[in-house]
């Protein structure tokens, strides 16, 4: 990730890992760097892990992958478009077809993203 997106490495947030409150503990370090990183966003599909009163104290929300990519798909549907085509062209062993990517994308419970992918499957 370094290599392809500047700044995505986030350091010295170890010192606010003991303030952060959450269900599972071996969590707070992700909200701990979300902090120090100053996100908005916290993607994952462990939703109960991160429980919104909590999130809100560091001005953090947490969203499903698919809510996420749904927003993206609403503010730049040409660049989700294009990034899921570089990434279905991306697989050899064995290449996918649209329809094959998009059944790998429904089993990774992202159906809001299937459905917007559909709309554009020429462009996948």
């Amino acid at each position: 990730m370094d290599s392809n997106v500047r700044d995505a490495l986030v350091c010295g947030f170890e010192a606010l890992i003991p303030i952060v409150v959450l269900p599972d503990p071996n969590d707070r370090h992700v909200v701990a760097a979300a902090i120090r990183g100053r996100c908005d966003v916290i993607v994952t599909y462990n939703l109960k892990h991160f429980p919104e009163a909590e999130l809100k104290k560091y001005d953090l929300e947490v969203q499903h992958p698919d809510e996420f990519l749904g927003h993206l798909s609403n503010l730049r549907p040409q660049a989700v478009c294009g990034a899921a085509k570089t990434c279905r062209e991306r697989l050899k062993s064995p290449p996918q077809s649209v329809d094959d990517y998009l059944m790998t994308m429904a089993k990774q419970r992202l159906p809001d993203l299937v459905g917007f992918l559909n709309l554009h499957r020429d462009l996948i």
